[in-house]
């Protein structure tokens, strides 16, 4: 009969393997699977110079020798876990899932397999598992201050990545152009007041309203720059014929601008959705003189529109 290629009867030897292959390295065979040192099935099977199938025939004819602590069955995920690691690769891709035996079962293996070759082997297997328990003693602190360095390693990149976003953060605040809450355009500054007024038209969202008692038709082309779906309100204290003719000509081509009367009011307040800013001069007159600007903190839109409806 062939070496490694056996027959299993009730009345034989599985092993018949004359001699110990002593050029394998066992310890790398030794492998950690739900926290235990295991070895398994196939790699047992080549140190006792038998196949696989026969080795877990011959371990189910006696399985009430092999309880769960001696002996288990890998999941699927273990086995991909494993085949991942690149030690399973001469297994082939359509491999039962392999069984595991930790040391107490493979000490129980060598009553199973009755044979002097499983002896011999298991004698080199358990001075294996010895070895590598003793090397985890002896570098048990060793691991323990990698794994410290590792841990430590971990915390600062954590502390680095929510570092690096709040930076990221600022400057995106800082590309935002958020315009500012106060200030003041001087006379000559017509651009930069009238880009100011148009970058907060076109930050609205749902609305803007105009309280100005000095408007004329380019406030309706500045209001044009408002976002689609945004509802536009002019209260002023007077409309002339003129300026009503300008409105409905406005409506008729774009997007509606209402207009109401309102004569209560001396400044000039420019509302964005829900926030008010107190414009200190009229809107068509914005850089020819000096004028101040604030966003008013202590009052809302709505609020002042139910005191203007009052």
């Amino acid at each position: 009969m062939a070496k490694g290629k056996i027959e299993v009867k009730a009345s034989k030897e599985v092993a018949n393997c004359d001699q110990l292959p002593e050029t394998i390295d066992i310890q790398p065979m030794i492998r950690v699977i739900r926290g235990q040192q295991v070895m398994l099935d196939n790699d047992l099977a080549t140190l006792y110079g038998v196949e696989t199938r026969a080795l877990n025939q011959a371990v189910k004819r006696n399985i009430n020798r092999f309880p769960d602590d001696f002996m288990f069955q890998l999941t699927k995920e273990e086995l991909d876990n494993l085949m991942s690691q690149n030690v399973t690769s001469s297994w082939g891709g359509t491999r039962k899932l392999p069984y595991a035996f930790t040391e107490q079962g493979i000490a129980m293996l060598s009553s199973v397999l009755k044979s002097q070759t499983a002896v011999k082997v298991n004698i080199h297997i358990m001075r294996a598992f010895i070895a590598m328990r003793r090397f985890i003693a002896t570098n048990a602190q060793l691991f323990q201050r990698l794994e410290t360095i590792e841990y430590h390693q971990l915390e600062m990149k954590q502390h680095q990545e929510v570092t690096d976003k709040r930076i990221d953060e600022v400057f995106k605040r800082l590309d935002a152009d958020i315009p500012p809450m106060q200030g003041i355009f001087y006379d000559g500054q017509v651009f930069d007041a009238y880009r100011f007024v148009s970058d907060l038209i076109r930050k609205a969202k749902r609305s803007i309203v105009l309280i100005d008692n000095y408007v004329d038709d380019t406030v309706l082309t500045l209001l044009d720059k408002r976002e689609k779906g945004v509802s536009a309100t002019i209260y002023t204290q007077r409309v002339s014929s003129q300026f009503q003719l300008d409105v409905d000509r406005h409506n008729a081509q774009y997007p509606l601008i209402e207009i109401r009367q309102f004569s209560k009011a001396h400044d000039r307040f420019l509302l964005i959705d829900d926030e008010v800013y107190h414009v200190g001069a009229s809107i068509k007159d914005l850089g020819r003189k000096w004028f101040g600007f604030t966003l008013m903190r202590d009052i809302t839109a709505t609020e002042l529109i139910n005191k203007i409806k009052k």
